[in-house]
């Protein structure tokens, strides 16, 4: 059996480690997961702001309606897609 051993007498510094110990256990907040990127669905386009070269643009726009597409297309082939 083992004796009740004396408590020794607690300071100031124990008690202010305690409760530093204490706020910064019920302050701190959880790491947070990295939001999930969605995976790109097949076939939607998405809206963006594109800066092109003027005579890039001309280009493209000449052929009539369509030109953003043929941009896309002409990127999708740059891409090696």
């Amino acid at each position: 059996m083992v004796a009740d051993q004396p408590r020794r007498p607690r300071t100031m510094n124990d008690a202010r480690s305690e409760a530093e110990a204490a706020f910064k256990k019920a302050t701190t907040k959880a790491p947070e997961a990295p939001p999930r990127k969605a995976a790109p669905l097949p076939g939607v386009k998405e809206l963006v702001s594109l800066r092109i070269d003027q005579d890039v643009l001309q280009y493209f726009q000449e052929g009539g309606p369509g030109w953003q597409e043929r941009i896309n297309e002409a990127l999708r082939k740059a891409a090696g897609k």
